[in-house]
């Protein structure tokens, strides 16, 4: 059977629709929304599989919106109609065991079955082997320079369909809707797809068969990398040339700026800072950077203004707590709780104040 009638089957279709369901999520520019969903199939899935087949199917522009990011900047996403959703979805499901054969071990991002605490886990190991000079490559916009061309030369090594292979184009070409404007999207791969994170972990399979292929010991989830040297002057020659195979090789950019050589203690990453005990053992902490963050979300949470009950915002501020303790639970975190907690209670007891003088 051809690949795209393995997405097309009526099996792998209902499953990226309870896929799509389960995740929830905002309305693409039909304003169709996931609830509505199941009943739009049941009068257009057909037509839809015919469309796609003769490679008459059109995908809707994404819907843009923005997030803001921690730095004061905003991230840009790219909110796709529920029914592409489902499509993507179920292109995912088809193709992903296909390139989990090719991926990298030490890639965690976007995975089935891997997470950010591996990752950490990974690094730590590398660091205390020896391979304590980091590098540190930050892809600029990664999501939103991806070259088309490249990316779709490299799903042709592997996907030998040219129905699918055209389809998962479509997709990437879609544009994009922005105040009731389409505009072409001539390159990236939008966040807020189904298919965006496995297309970039294809197209970064390439850096990490180079890294592979150089003997390089590397983690990598989604676009943050570090490579791991044993001295300074291996890792300076390591920077200069993976960044010249990126740009020249793979056509992204690299921000020089935030890219740089440095031990452990130096490094931020997936929100995780490192340190040596006293043994000289590199050890994970939460990152100051991290903690400063937390302290901002329950800071807000605490905010005497918010007009809600004390028993409601204690619900969410444990809701936030726990989520933050699991995400750092390999950590030394016992001294960013005992500061971070004392602030809190702090506020706590000031609102109970304020309450019981409402009352």
């Amino acid at each position: 059977m051809e690949l795209l009638e393995k997405v097309l089957s009526g099996d792998n279709i209902y499953e990226a629709y309870k896929k799509v369901y389960s995740n929830k999520g905002a309305s693409g520019i039909d304003g169709v929304t996931v609830d509505e969903l199941e009943e739009y199939l049941k009068y257009h899935l057909n037509e839809i599989k015919e469309q796609i087949r003769n490679r008459k199917y059109k995908p809707s522009p994404v819907r843009r919106v923005y997030i803001p990011k921690d730095n004061g900047d905003k991230r840009a996403l790219g909110i796709p109609t529920a029914i592409d959703r489902v499509i993507q979805q179920a292109i995912v499901q088809v193709i992903t065991p296909i390139y989990e054969e090719q991926f990298s071990e030490t890639s965690y991002g976007f995975r089935p079955k891997r997470s950010c605490e591996m990752a950490i886990r990974k690094a730590l190991e590398f660091y205390n082997d020896g391979c304590d000079w980091v590098v540190d490559i930050d892809l600029e916009k990664f999501f939103d320079t991806v070259c088309h061309d490249k990316l779709i030369s490299i799903i042709m090594k592997t996907v030998h369909d040219g129905d699918l292979v055209s389809l998962i184009r479509k997709f990437l070409v879609s544009g994009v809707m922005e105040n009731g404007v389409v505009a072409p999207t001539k390159v990236g791969t939008p966040q807020g797809g189904n298919l965006s994170p496995l297309l970039s972990n294809i197209m970064l399979n390439e850096l990490d068969k180079e890294h592979d292929k150089r003997g390089l010991k590397f983690v990598r989830y989604a676009d943050d990398c570090i490579i791991m040297v044993k001295s300074e002057k291996a890792a300076n020659r390591v920077m200069d040339s993976i960044v010249k195979f990126i740009e020249k090789k793979l056509g992204l950019k690299v921000n020089a700026t935030k890219s740089k050589v440095d031990r452990p203690k130096g490094i931020k990453y997936l929100g995780y800072g490192f340190y040596q005990n006293k043994s000289g053992i590199w050890k994970p902490k939460p990152h100051l950077k991290s903690i400063q963050k937390f302290e901002r979300k329950l800071k807000q949470l605490t905010k005497r203004s918010w007009s809600i009950s004390l028993n409601d915002r204690i619900k969410l501020l444990n809701y936030v707590i726990r989520g933050w303790i699991n995400y750092f639970r390999i950590a030394d975190m016992k001294w960013a709780m005992d500061k971070v907690t004392g602030r809190l209670n702090r506020r706590i007891r000031c609102m109970e104040t304020v309450e019981d003088l409402q009352a």
